[in-house]
């Protein structure tokens, strides 16, 4: 299996399902006891029901513009069947999740061309402690795993400890990388990764990145000067930005998101720590606010417990009791 086999659109296995389902448990818990109350002696869907609803999908951090969108499609469809019973509504709202998800392209990776690009270029943004070095660490692994030559450039040279942990990670998973002392020009770095990547024939290079957000303008200027430099050694590069986000963060997550598009073109998102978090929801409402496909969701700390986002397996997990 190579490269692109590994991004292309499958069924979750029984292991990974079982992973999502226990990632999503604090999720799933706090969601369908609070859905359970609000329809507790009602047989219909009126607009008691409706208005508890709105309430836990925003306290879900689902979002309010999200959650409004979502009320008011299945205020459309109440009105349209004239009748809707409470045991309706589960799944009734599955399925206004999983139509809004795909409105947004999530779980949509064939409209990536990852056939014609080598080595493929993921550069990877994000803040300090959202998760950003493990998530990189997970992914090289399993590309590793896949059959693909992986480089990692250390370009957050910012922190010393950013570079020791790319450094630890590459160890771990056994992939090499590429480093220069901290202080150095993060573009420079970016730049002698991809020479190496060329060089070695690697068929995917991921580059981390600083994760400050302390000047936008700054951020900005350096992400676009790693862009530019990392485009005079392959044509198009970075192919992929990838914007890691802590889901247990909730409406922070939704911020940092706001801060990071307006900074540069991400085009996919990795939502971490959802197994230590109620706020699952966020998944839902940043990929609906932001119409940026979730691609990666961290379940758990193994090394597998990175898994591409299926939406159709998230949703029926966050609804299964």
């Amino acid at each position: 299996m190579g490269l692109f086999d590994f991004f292309k659109k499958k069924e979750s296995t029984p292991l990974e399902q079982q992973a999502l389902d226990t990632g999503l448990e604090k999720t799933k818990d706090n969601f369908l006891s609070k859905i359970s109350k609000a329809i507790a002696g009602k047989s219909t869907v009126d607009d008691d029901v409706l208005d508890e609803l709105e309430e836990i999908l925003v306290t879900s951090d689902v979002g309010v513009s999200t959650t409004l969108k979502i009320i008011g499609r299945i205020q459309e469809r109440v009105a349209r069947d004239k009748y809707v019973s409470t045991t309706e509504l589960n799944t009734l709202l599955r399925d206004e999740i999983q139509h809004l998800l795909a409105e947004n392209n999530s779980n949509d990776f064939n409209s990536f061309e990852y056939g014609t690009h080598k080595p493929y270029v993921i550069m990877v943004v994000g803040v300090n402690g959202v998760g950003k070095t493990t998530t990189i660490g997970k992914l090289a692994h399993q590309l590793k795993q896949a059959g693909n030559k992986v480089v990692l450039g250390a370009a957050d040279t910012f922190r010393a400890a950013a570079v020791d942990q790319i450094l630890l990670w590459g160890k771990r998973v056994d992939v090499r990388v590429v480093a220069q002392p901290m202080g150095s020009d993060p573009a420079s770095v970016a730049y002698d990764t991809l020479k190496s990547a060329v060089a070695n024939g690697d068929d995917v290079a991921i580059i981390d990145t600083a994760g400050r957000l302390h000047n936008k303008v700054n951020l900005m200027n350096e992400l676009t000067k790693i862009k530019n430099v990392m485009q005079k050694v392959v044509p198009g590069a970075p192919h992929e930005i990838l914007l890691v986000l802590d889901a247990s963060t909730g409406q922070n997550a939704i911020e940092q998101c706001k801060q990071f598009t307006q900074a540069t073109d991400v085009n996919a998102l990795a939502l971490t720590k959802l197994d230590g978090t109620a706020k699952g929801g966020v998944v839902i409402g940043i990929s609906d606010q932001f119409k940026i496909p979730v691609k990666y969701i961290g379940v758990g700390e193994g090394v597998n417990d990175l898994q591409l986002f299926d939406r159709k397996a998230f949703v029926n997990s966050l609804f299964n009791k």
